[in-house]
């Protein structure tokens, strides 16, 4: 179980992060149904951490894709692991081995400004090294949805701050959605702040709520 020493968390649920990834970040914005109706789809992360959510979303969208069609998956990450550890962390899985190996071979030794890796004719991964408020504020405002991912809020605020949820809202496109396992009041008011309609669904594995929601169209 991957844990952070500059924030005292772990990476993800102890249960199963994979499942939890479905759970919260996909079904939460929609997914994979809205690809079916979309000929290119950006998707931005906050905390790319193991590349778990990356390498299951890449799982689903292969199974959903259309011919032609475009995924670009772009995450803002802090402290970027080592290839090495990415693939220790994410070896738990059977089900996203073929993603993983990708993953790990593609990665670079020092990663570090913008990683920029296309891993097959319908997908890319950028991951932004740096603050993520820094680097959300220098993108396009053509994000679909947001899989909010930071840790814990209690441990790492900045993450969940009003200035960057404005920053993410005004980067979605009209309808663009986000989710995040995350439900504390202020996480809440922060994002409804900025313009967010937010809806408290179930959380996963016992967890009682996650948020989740759509900007106007």
């Amino acid at each position: 179980m991957p844990y952070s020493k500059q924030f005292g968390d772990h990476f993800y649920c102890r249960s199963d992060g994979r499942l939890e990834c479905g759970h919260v970040f996909l079904a939460g914005n929609g997914l994979p149904q809205r690809w079916e109706t979309s000929e290119t789809f950006r998707i931005g992360e906050l905390g790319f951490g193991t590349g778990l959510n990356f390498c299951e979303t890449w799982r689903q969208w292969k199974l959903a894709r259309r011919p032609g069609t475009r995924l670009h998956f772009t995450s803002f990450e802090l402290y970027p692991m080592r290839a090495e550890e990415i693939g220790r962390a994410l070896a738990h899985w059977s089900e996203i081995d073929a993603e993983r190996q990708a993953l790990v071979a593609a990665w670079p030794d020092e990663p570090a400004g913008r990683v920029e890796i296309v891993v097959d004719e319908q997908t890319k991964l950028t991951v932004i090294v740096g603050p993520a408020f820094d680097g959300v504020t220098a993108e396009q405002p053509d994000f679909d949805a947001w899989f909010l991912d930071g840790f814990a809020p209690a441990r790492n605020p900045d993450m969940w701050s009003q200035g960057l949820m404005q920053a993410i809202h005004d980067r979605t496109v009209p309808a663009g959605s986000f989710a995040t396992y995350a439900a504390a009041g202020f996480v809440r008011r922060n994002l409804q702040g900025a313009g967010y309609a937010v809806e408290r669904r179930p959380g996963f594995a016992g967890k009682r709520e996650m948020l989740c929601g759509r900007k106007a169209s």
